[in-house]
């Protein structure tokens, strides 16, 4: 089988990547960095250096694949980032129609099945333009919250002893370990054996925010608490720290917001359950791993 992956070596693409290749699949990865050249060949695969954002690139890219791995990638500074998940997305509806792609494997979100409803109004749906494609078999992976996102505390963890979201303490918070996401994509893709449209919840576990910080706060051997951040002060760090306000707002602020408001409690019942098998405990030691060497 010979595939195409987005997303470079980000933390899915790379367990990807590795598990296709030692499969015995022809993968090309597309990557915006040519740094990551050289280690993307060192994992057998072919790099393709370019832009999402540019058609003919994309389209190149796709051409010869029997199935391709398509995701947005996460560059929070674009001024609009709902334009920019535009783009990409059309570039991909061009290149898949262009070259007559069979199977996608479609990097989505647990958000998409609230998207357009208030808070999330400026939250983007592939899912739907690729559903368009004549003759598209598609599996959109739907993850919750990634478990990496809490790299983003380690400062606040290490030096003011907190942890936290716009999200309070006893909030059930769904969340999805990267490598669950990865090993969801490569079963589907190895095997090629899905048809029409499908979609596949990948949650990994449900923790509320304060058993979170215990846990957190244990493997680091330092006590956290878990705060809740109010909306303003939380879009005032997430643009210290280079989000644009479209993406801070859309993505991250309104997202805690959701949650508050329940548009989430569906996907806590039994039907979707817990697929993934990385649970929150062993994301602590690698969020241990991490503190150590945060600044």
């Amino acid at each position: 089988m010979k595939a195409t992956v987005t997303g470079s070596l980000g933390n899915i693409s790379r367990v990807l990547i590795e598990r296709l290749v030692a499969s015995g699949h022809e993968i090309k990865v597309i990557s915006s960095d040519s740094r990551k050249a050289k280690e993307i060949e060192k994992l057998g695969a072919v790099p393709l250096t370019g832009s999402l954002t540019d058609a003919e690139f994309v389209s190149r890219s796709f051409e010869d694949a029997d199935a391709v791995y398509t995701m947005v990638p996460p560059d929070f500074s674009v001024p609009d980032y709902y334009e920019f998940a535009d783009q990409i997305h059309q570039n991909y509806v061009r290149a898949i129609e262009q070259h007559n792609i069979r199977y996608a494997v479609n990097l989505s979100s647990i958000g998409v099945a609230v998207a357009g409803i208030a808070p999330l109004s400026r939250y983007y749906n592939l899912e739907q333009r690729l559903n368009g494609i004549p003759g598209l078999n598609v599996v959109h992976l739907r993850p919750a919250m990634f478990y990496t996102n809490f790299y983003g505390g380690l400062g606040p963890a290490k030096h003011q002893g907190i942890i936290g979201h716009n999200v309070g303490g006893m909030v059930d918070l769904l969340m999805t370990h990267p490598a669950d996401i990865a090993d969801a994509a490569f079963t589907f893709l190895h095997s090629l054996s899905f048809s029409g449209q499908q979609i596949e919840y990948v949650i990994s576990d449900i923790r509320n925010g304060n058993g979170i910080a215990e846990m957190l706060g244990s493997a680091i051997d330092k006590p956290l608490n878990w705060v809740e951040f109010p909306d303003d002060a939380l879009l005032a760090g997430l643009l210290q720290n280079g989000f644009s306000q479209d993406a801070a707002e859309n993505l991250i602020v309104n997202a805690g917001k959701a949650i508050r408001e329940g548009l989430f409690d569906e996907f806590k019942k039994d039907q979707y359950g817990v697929s993934g098998s990385r649970k929150f405990p062993g994301f602590a030691k690698e969020f241990a791993m991490a503190y150590q060497f945060a600044g």
